[in-house]
């Protein structure tokens, strides 16, 4: 039982590497290297938005930067626990 649930996370920790990203560049991209990251929460299993990341507003009226969104590692880990109830997240990363 212990070797299953060991391969069992194992195998779910790659998983997480299939996970999706998109990568988008605003003008000339990132020119400060200033980088804001919030956290993107759907209920409904992703149906239905919880709250909403501005991402003009984290720019800060920056012409030129790079919006980067993606469930990394941490979304899975927080996601095995809040999917169970219908809750799911996402980070969302902008760098002016």
């Amino acid at each position: 039982m212990v070797k299953l649930m060991i391969s069992l996370l194992i195998i779910s920790i790659f998983a997480i590497s299939c996970s999706y990203q998109h990568r988008h560049l605003v003008g000339n991209g990132p020119q400060t290297g200033v980088t804001l990251t919030r956290k993107q929460w759907y209920a409904l299993w992703g149906l239905v938005p919880v709250n909403d990341v501005d991402v003009e507003r984290l720019a800060g009226g920056s012409e030129n930067y790079e919006i980067y969104t993606r469930s990394n590692a941490g979304d899975f880990f927080i996601n095995l626990f809040t999917g169970i109830i219908g809750f799911t997240s996402r980070t969302v990363t902008v760098r002016k």
